[in-house]
């Protein structure tokens, strides 16, 4: 699998405006490796973790793809983000990448979930 370029030594913090409030993703090189770091809304937390490898695509086309793994604290709802985040930053440089943070917002509605996880996806991380 190839491997591309590491982000930059220092980490770097993407700012994300919502209609609602406000998100974050952080991301360091940590040796070999990517941390990310999601947060944002009212109390950020660590609501999940998830942890990304680099394998072969199963298509046997010579892609990357990843294998991930979660855990998550009961009741949040942050994994598909935090998956999104890891997985695309994983297959884009074949490191191990790991995500963890959280997003609250007190009462937030579906829309806004959604409007969360479509802006991160909108996101272009510089690797």
């Amino acid at each position: 699998m190839e491997r591309t370029d590491l982000p930059p030594k220092d980490a770097v913090r993407y700012e994300i405006p919502l209609s609602f409030s406000e998100a974050h993703v952080t991301v360091s090189r940590l040796g070999e490796d990517v941390s990310l770091l999601f947060s944002g809304g009212e109390r950020p937390h660590i609501g999940c973790t998830v942890l990304a490898l680099p394998r072969p695509s199963l298509t046997g086309d010579g892609s990357v793809s990843a294998t991930s793994s979660v855990i998550n604290v009961t009741g949040h709802k942050d994994e598909a983000v935090c998956r999104y985040l890891a997985e695309e930053v994983c297959k884009k440089t074949g490191r191990t990448v790991v995500c963890t943070g959280g997003f609250h917002v007190d009462g937030i509605t579906p829309e806004q979930i959604a409007e969360v996880t479509e802006a991160v996806k909108a996101l272009r991380i510089a690797l």
